[in-house]
């Protein structure tokens, strides 16, 4: 399991730090004043690539009854189209490789995203919700050594980053040996989460994460925006700093309340109060009169989020109906990833430009009381 987690933490390090500070140099490097648009584009056509491979490279893992063999292909695919993005001559070649590496990301995560499913019993999908809260942190951490001054005479740090992305998943590939869990393959529904249909469960595991998905994209892009329309001095580093503290405390508790959730029995309790703290935090933040108030807010919303992203990933494997298609239907959960980065620029530029950050505020708030709504209403006897 803990090479498991190493190796997911090392899929976060794939794309993290590229797409939040590399590629952005990289695209005003080519479009100058453009490269705006250009981020907005790659974003767009990246996350339609990323949606459509995640799906097909986990059906295809499902098919052939096997992960191992396609995520050591897509970590060499990806890897090398990192390495090879300072090639890209203009922005149009850089948006075809941007393309070309999310399909083969996808190639790699979607399996080993499967591959848990597959090896780890249901009674330790908490614990491992918590070791897969580390991995948000540790991208965030690696976006930070990337620009240290140390390597800034480095022309080229996408090597840098594949170097370190190699270095965490291929522990798993060359040595990880799974026990057989045969009972995890079983192809009768396995319903004993939820206490509904197997197809419903995982519907409103599926809307659930989408609906706080929302929330957390929408921060993520506008979180320096939104401080400094508050306090127009606030400076960026200080924003990134209260991002990744905001991470690395969410991943020590995500492991705690894991364990818990796993010793106790009761894996749906900690979303449904990850959902409810978050739309605190941010009911705290559309009304909050000043900074200290406003960063109050998002840390509550932070650790709350990010708590429920984790375990919610490691618990979605207990509703997924058929084992048989564990990889696709996995795909299909994860377009809860990429629709809000479709959903949210449109949200954000309704509300914000005319009325500001709080009614926005509000509306997401919505969305997470909704989400906890929908898992309150999970039947299992004893779980709330």
């Amino acid at each position: 399991m803990y090479l498991y987690a190493l190796a997911m933490a090392g899929g976060a390090i794939a794309y993290m730090p590229f797409l939040t500070i590399l590629l952005p140099i990289r695209a005003a490097a080519l479009a100058g004043e453009g490269a705006l648009g250009l981020i907005a584009v790659v974003a767009f056509a990246g996350a339609i690539a990323a949606s459509i491979a995640n799906i097909g490279f986990g059906w295809a893992s499902d098919a052939t009854g096997t992960r191992r063999p396609w995520i050591f292909a897509g970590l060499l695919l990806s890897m090398a189209l990192l390495v090879m993005m300072p090639l890209a001559t203009s922005t149009g070649m850089l948006v075809t490789m941007i393309i070309l590496w999310q399909l083969g990301l996808n190639m790699m995560l979607a399996p080993l995203a499967a591959w848990a499913g597959d090896s780890i019993p249901d009674s330790q999908k908490g614990l491992l919700g918590g070791l897969l809260a580390l991995a948000p942190a540790l991208g965030a951490l690696s976006g930070a050594v990337v620009t240290l001054d140390c390597f800034t005479p480095f022309q080229n740090r996408e090597t840098l980053v594949a170097l370190i992305v190699v270095m965490m998943v291929s522990p798993l590939l060359l040595i990880g040996r799974p026990l057989p869990t045969p009972h995890l393959m079983q192809p009768t529904p396995r319903t004993e989460v939820s206490g509904l249909p197997p197809r419903k469960g995982a519907v409103r595991m599926w809307l659930a994460r989408l609906l706080v998905q929302i929330a957390e994209a929408s921060l993520f892009a506008f979180l320096l925006l939104w401080f400094r329309s508050l306090d127009s001095e606030f400076p960026e580093n200080d924003a990134a700093r209260i991002f990744a503290m905001v991470l690395g405390v969410a991943a020590l508790i995500a492991l705690a309340v894991g364990r818990w959730s796993d010793r106790a029995d009761r894996p749906i309790l900690p979303l449904i109060w990850g959902a409810g703290f978050a739309a605190i935090g941010l009911v705290v933040m559309s009304l909050a009169p000043n900074l200290s108030v406003a960063i109050t807010g998002y840390v509550v919303f932070g650790l709350a989020s990010s708590i429920f992203l984790a375990l919610h990933s490691s618990q979605t494997l207990r509703v997924l109906p058929r084992p048989q298609t564990r990889g696709r239907d996995l795909g299909i959960f994860n377009l809860t990833n990429t629709f809000p980065s479709l959903i949210m620029p449109g949200l954000t530029l309704a509300l914000v430009p005319s009325y500001g950050f709080s009614p926005l505020f509000m509306l997401l708030a919505g969305l997470a009381t909704c989400a906890c709504l929908m898992l309150l209403s999970f039947p299992r006897h004893g779980d709330l």
